[in-house]
């Protein structure tokens, strides 16, 4: 046997790797030097001629232009907002309203996916084939279809607000929105406020005790009755000490339209019912392969503790299964914020409609107003993941992973 041969596998590749890098070191340098110096210069090519192109068309670089007047209006604001104000007041219009159709997307999209699941995982043959049904149809279609779908084939062809639809007398639902009474703050609101906001942490509390003392002595504490008092008894008591927290004005039909109370824009629900409805069907298909991957013999431990099939699953199965949905489930999460800049086909004032649309056509500031909007989704998309980070590594605490 050879000397080479009696070396050890390491001691060979580290003799290679030497004479390689004897021969061919510099080399790979001058190689990596040559590629940053193609890089600046492709850069440097870029930033010289958007300055040239902004200087032909006299357009002064900057964030200056955000002071001064929009001029335009906006169909829904969460804010006060006229056509005078600035562009910047625009990007705080335009960012609350994608905040908004993410935050009730997100909310419905959880809900809706974990009951599909749930329906495709059940016992009962047409439940599951239903749930089966709904993810194959719904994830199979284009997003920007059914945005279109909802907005033009439903919402387009309910009655004119002349001929709405009435609830109770006191909402109504025509093709332009859902109108519904605008509560007023009266004197009593801040007391009723805080009483409110004092009954959800204590039921949280009370929540978060029970649940500690079912887990570590096996106690079963019934909180509910607290939880009633808490959220519904104090604040009842708040009104008849202080007097009602709020008043409501009620929409009234004047000429074409209503005026008074607080309208739902049908480009909102459209957008929210198609990112709901799309992300859903995803995120069934991720609680559904969860559950799965919780060994059965979870449920039929629970079974024979004489728990129901519902309870195993809230108390036992779900809460293991947490560690392999969240993880995917921050990507849908994602998807559906990046998803809503869709809202431009239909009209809905987010984000990418107001200011990297309207703004931006009117103020020439395509590099500005571009990377705004590129880095406002992208510290969305930070703090999402962070917060489900965060998420995650509690429930793999709790879990003892």
């Amino acid at each position: 046997m050879s000397t080479e041969a009696r070396k050890p596998p390491a001691q060979i590749a580290l003799k290679i790797r030497r004479v390689l890098g004897g021969k061919t070191g510099w080399n790979g340098i001058a190689v990596q030097f040559a590629f940053a110096a193609i890089l600046g210069w492709i850069a440097y090519e870029i930033v010289s001629n958007a300055r040239a192109n902004l200087e032909n068309q006299h357009i002064a670089a900057g964030f200056g232009f955000l002071r001064n007047n929009a001029g335009f209006d906006v169909n829904q604001t969460l804010i006060s907002y006229t056509g005078s104000d600035t562009f910047l007041r625009v990007f705080v219009v335009g960012l609350l309203n994608t905040l908004i159709v993410s935050v009730v997307g997100i909310v419905f999209a959880t809900a809706i996916g974990f009951i599909v699941a749930l329906c495709r995982l059940s016992p009962n043959w047409l439940l599951s084939r239903i749930g089966e049904l709904y993810v194959e149809i719904i994830r199979n279609l284009p997003l920007l279809f059914q945005i279109l779908f909802w907005y033009l084939a439903v919402l387009a062809a309910l009655p004119n607000p002349r001929q709405s639809i009435s609830l109770l007398g006191i909402s109504f639902v025509s093709n332009r929105g859902l109108v519904v009474p605008r509560p007023i703050g009266e004197s009593g609101f801040e007391a009723f406020l805080a009483v409110f906001v004092f009954g959800i942490v204590a039921s949280l509390a009370l929540r978060f005790y029970a649940r500690r003392a079912l887990f570590e002595r096996g106690q079963m504490i019934r909180i509910w009755p607290y939880v009633l008092g808490l959220l519904f008894g104090l604040p009842l008591l708040t009104m008849l000490v202080f007097g009602p927290p709020f008043s409501f004005e009620l929409p009234q039909l004047k000429g074409f339209n209503f005026a008074g109370g607080s309208r739902i824009i049908p480009e909102f629900v459209a957008l929210a019912l198609a990112l709901s409805t799309y992300t859903a069907a995803f995120i069934a298909e991720i609680v559904r392969a969860g559950i799965l991957s919780v060994h059965s013999g979870q449920m039929e431990a629970g079974a024979s503790l004489g728990l129901s099939r519902g309870t195993t699953l809230r108390l036992i199965v779900v809460p293991q299964a947490m560690r392999v949905i969240v993880p995917p489930l921050t990507n849908q999460y994602l998807n559906l914020t990046k998803n809503s800049s869709l809202a431009v086909a239909i009209g809905y004032p987010d984000l990418v409609s107001v200011f990297a649309g309207t703004s931006l056509s009117q103020t020439g500031q395509a590099i500005e107003i571009i990377a705004m909007t590129m880095g406002v989704y992208l510290l969305i998309s930070l703090i999402t993941s962070a917060v489900m980070s965060i998420y995650g590594w509690r429930i793999s605490r709790s879990l003892g992973a």
